[in-house]
């Protein structure tokens, strides 16, 4: 069982939200999850869209997860100083 830590989609049409989450790579990108690690909103205001629980990510990378491109770039964003 491959581990994954990637986005799915919530929200109404044309105004997504996403929410991290730990997943099964098997399982549906909307379907069954393990946990939920944050949240990202694209269409909101700067500084409002994303939010991430940088402890857990860091625990369930040690554990194995493997974090999808976009979910990776959404960490290295997050973990920047704001300025």
């Amino acid at each position: 069982m491959a581990v994954h830590i990637r986005l799915s989609r919530s929200g109404r049409k044309k105004l997504p939200v996403y929410r991290i989450v730990v997943a099964d790579s098997r399982c549906r990108r909307d379907g069954r999850f393990i946990e939920i690690l944050g949240t990202y909103a694209p269409k909101q205001k700067e500084g409002h869209d994303l939010k991430i629980n940088l402890e857990k990510i860091d625990s369930w990378i040690a554990k194995g997860a493997v974090p999808s491109d976009t979910v990776a770039r959404l960490i290295k964003k997050s973990a920047l100083p704001a300025s």
